[in-house]
């Protein structure tokens, strides 16, 4: 993952000031709820609940995991960006908080001012797998056959616009090549018909992936970090496999409504990197190839910012037309 401190220069997301809410005495006094906008059972719902149990013993009040999955991510997000700013609600986020604000004409929220950066929690490597009977086994060879039959391969995704199907598009806009996309309804589906063969190519999050890589059920030829991932050493990037600059991943953040007082936001934060940085967090996020972040708010907000532009130029290099 690329240092977070230049990214500072290019400031923050929504960060809290003035609130026209009077600040409680003591915080927290009653339960916290954090929203996940997506369904149970996926990475972000495995992160918010990893996170909440060790949060709630700091605290010393309950957390609530609360899914509310539909439209891309949309529906939980309008709920949290709707809620009292009180630091009572917060919002598990993806990538898709950047990426949403070109993948849709319209949104009923605006991602930087009715949300509040509270820390980047940890990112994930994508894996880019081929199929076995699929006769390479590194980036170059997969490249060299994509350019002698363009258009012949396909690849999997779990939607039109996730994180691993972007992530895949640039890598093919940095290399030339053309891979066909077939969606799917969500990474199961999709990594079920990867396994059957029905698809060749995959980037997917290493949770899902990896697994599958220890079964021989898929063939890992490259991991999306600029670094290696200690869960996979041996897997080399794909910027070492010869497209330079290649550093994508998988991430997850907690942000709260537009408008909380900058003192909660402090004391949410530092509830979390206490939180983060537990050897049973750590370790737990670790054991699936996830990097512990913990970023500050500042740094959070910078991250967004400039995955918002960053995404932006894909979708449109892509050809991706806005639902």
């Amino acid at each position: 993952m690329k240092p977070l401190g230049p990214l500072l220069a290019l400031g923050a997301l929504a960060l809290p000031g003035v609130s026209a809410f009077a600040q409680p005495a003591a915080y927290p006094v009653k339960p916290i709820r954090i929203i996940v906008p997506l369904a149970p059972g996926g990475p972000s719902d495995i992160m918010a609940r990893t996170l909440a149990q060790k949060l709630s013993e700091g605290i010393g009040q309950p957390i609530v995991v609360e899914n509310r999955p539909g439209a891309s991510g949309i529906i939980g997000t309008e709920i949290a960006t709707k809620s009292a700013p009180d630091g009572y609600t917060l919002l598990l986020v993806s990538n898709a908080i950047s990426i949403n604000v070109s993948l849709f004409r319209s949104l009923p929220y605006d991602a930087l001012r009715d949300l509040a950066a509270v820390s980047l929690l940890a990112a994930t490597p994508y894996v880019l797998g081929v199929h076995p009977s699929l006769p390479v086994r590194s980036v170059k060879q997969l490249v060299a056959l994509a350019r002698a039959r363009p258009g012949e391969l396909n690849h999997a995704s779990g939607g039109s616009g996730t994180g691993p199907h972007l992530a895949m598009e640039l890598l093919m806009q940095k290399t030339g090549i053309k891979v066909v996309h077939v969606v799917y309804r969500g990474g199961g589906p999709a990594m079920i018909d990867f396994i059957a063969g029905h698809t060749q190519v995959y980037m997917a999050n290493m949770v899902a992936a990896f697994p599958q890589v220890k079964a021989g059920k898929m063939r890992a030829l490259a991991v999306s970090t600029a670094l290696r991932s200690p869960v996979a050493p041996d897997v080399p990037t794909i910027a070492e496999a010869g497209v330079p600059d290649f550093d994508e991943q998988g991430q997850h953040g907690i942000v709260a409504p537009a408008g909380v007082p900058k003192e909660i936001i402090g004391k949410v934060h530092g509830y979390i990197v206490k939180a983060m940085h537990s050897p049973e967090v750590r370790n737990r996020l670790q054991a699936d190839g996830s990097e512990v972040v913990a970023s500050t708010p500042e740094e959070y907000a910078a991250v967004i910012r400039r995955d918002i532009e960053k995404w932006r130029a894909v979708i449109q290099s892509a050809g991706i037309t806005p639902q």
